[in-house]
């Protein structure tokens, strides 16, 4: 420390504690979590309410007002749902379409991201640009073209239904391309001059360095698949190939709906994803705060 710095620190001392010292909090956390913290209850509510209903009996989910807190635990809700429907077979269907529709939107948008952010070809930003418009059209516009092509390769009411139109989505592309982008090229270009392709930069550099984006594009689209309900409402329509989310209509008569039933099927369908969040919890929030928007 110099002399000038040794002065003033002589000349001004409570200044300079007051400097180094911290800051220190009048609240123990943060002040926005007594924002965040009510608005969590808002909208852990409806989850909650599902789990009451679950262990309740018909009368008292259909009571007015609702009863919060059931007279007794009804636990016997989830073997009966389990017993109503073929349920195995529906999380079957679901975890086969599910899980087919991530690995192939993981290899393909990581295969058409790469394309679009490394490689340069005539047309490459005009035809990012009308992938990204596709982003805007509603699915109920080419709803019945969607359809119509399914039924013309013969795969109406079967399992390839559910899964072909999903197979690559334009927003994993959009996705991965912009993370691709915020890489360092020199990583890629120090592999090329070793004498590696443009695949197995792709499989050996790149898709190691992308865990993040790639763990997040797999919770997304295992959300969205999951549950999915109004395409396979249209593309299938034997019990056999019914999805879960298909599969709880049949809880749901003409004239009444046995809401525990229901929302102990709805609960038992919420499992896999919960599970699959909180393992993928450190990437996916990794992923989402990494991914660059780079132009």
């Amino acid at each position: 420390m110099t002399m000038e710095a040794q002065a003033d620190r002589i000349a001004w001392p409570e200044e300079a504690e007051a400097v180094e010292r911290p800051r220190r909090r009048w609240l123990p956390f943060s002040p926005w979590h007594l924002v965040l913290f009510p608005l969590a209850l808002i909208m852990l509510l409806p989850l909650v309410w599902m789990i009451v209903t679950s262990l309740e009996t018909q009368a008292e989910s259909l009571h007015f007002p609702p009863v919060l807190v059931p007279g007794s635990l009804h636990f016997g809700n989830y073997p009966s749902a389990l017993r109503s429907a073929p349920f195995g077979r529906w999380f079957l269907n679901t975890f086969i379409v599910t899980s087919t529709v991530v690995v192939s939107n993981l290899l393909l948008c990581s295969l058409a991201g790469y394309a679009f952010a490394r490689i340069r070809f005539f047309g490459r930003a005009a035809t990012f640009m009308l992938l990204l418009a596709t982003l805007m059209v509603p699915f109920q516009v080419v709803m019945i073209p969607t359809f119509l092509i399914v039924k013309k390769l013969g795969l109406f009411d079967s399992l390839p239904a559910l899964i072909a139109p999903n197979l690559v989505s334009a927003f994993g592309i959009f996705m991965l391309r912009q993370f691709f982008r915020t890489l360092p090229v020199e990583l890629e270009e120090a592999a090329r001059i070793d004498g590696a392709s443009r695949l197995g930069v792709l499989f050996k550099i790149v898709l190691p360095l992308s865990l993040p984006a790639l763990a997040t594009l797999a919770v997304i689209q295992f959300m969205w698949t999951w549950n999915d309900f109004l395409w396979p409402l249209i593309a299938v329509f034997s019990q056999r190939n019914f999805t879960l989310q298909l599969g709880l209509t049949v809880f749901q008569g003409s004239h009444d709906v046995f809401w525990p039933l229901v929302m102990a099927g709805n609960v038992m369908s919420m499992i896999p994803m919960l599970v699959l969040f909180f393992a993928a919890q450190r990437y996916f929030v990794r992923g989402i705060a990494t991914t660059g928007l780079k132009g």
